[in-house]
């Protein structure tokens, strides 16, 4: 298990101990997905809280009969229902592994222990969730402000390799763009 790369991760927002970080070790869940398997229905309450440290998995919500994006999550990204989670409500998102994936996972109920146990994890979820809800709403925004063709500029300058491995049509989806919009940006940008 490759758990450096949670530890930077964790790390960003708060320095741990090795005890600290042996407390958390020991909580976690390392859970393997499919490619293709569900994590997560709409209806079903969000339990976990996942880091994933393999593979890529999307969250959408459905809209007729189209899935609507609005996450990708690779190697290094947080993934969870979050307003389930926090809420302990039933999800209005599905989640779902598109590559193979491992998630180093961490259930409501053992935060809520470890919160218990010191209030520098504490600390750690507060600024764990801020920075989940400023992201959330920084790509709103951007989302809204850029034009079609920025967002497409802006996702392919800071995730090349996800065109490699994630279909576009789920891209655009989450970019909030129509497909052949895509294709059209994308034959443009590679013509060039």
């Amino acid at each position: 298990m490759q758990q450096h790369r949670l530890f930077q991760y964790l790390n960003q927002f708060i320095t741990l101990s090795g005890e600290e970080l042996s407390l958390i070790i020991e909580k976690l869940e390392v859970r393997r997905f499919n490619a293709g398997e569900m994590i997560l229905n709409a209806g079903e309450k969000e339990t976990h809280l996942s880091f994933v440290e393999k593979g890529i998995a999307i969250k959408y919500f459905m809209r007729g009969n189209e899935e609507v994006v609005r996450q990708l999550a690779k190697e290094n990204d947080t993934i969870a229902s979050a307003v389930s989670f926090i809420a302990s409500a039933p999800s209005q998102y599905c989640i779902e592994a598109l590559e193979p994936c491992m998630f180093l996972s961490i259930s409501k109920d053992v935060f809520e222990t470890l919160y218990r146990h010191s209030p520098r994890f504490e600390k750690l979820g507060r600024l764990l969730f801020t920075d989940w809800l400023l992201q959330t709403e920084i790509w709103e925004y951007e989302r809204i402000s850029l034009t079609p063709r920025q967002r497409f500029t802006k996702f392919i300058n800071e995730n090349p390799e996800l065109l490699k491995r994630v279909p576009q049509k789920l891209i655009a989806s989450f970019l909030d763009i129509k497909p052949e919009t895509f294709s059209r940006y994308k034959y443009s940008s590679n013509s060039n």
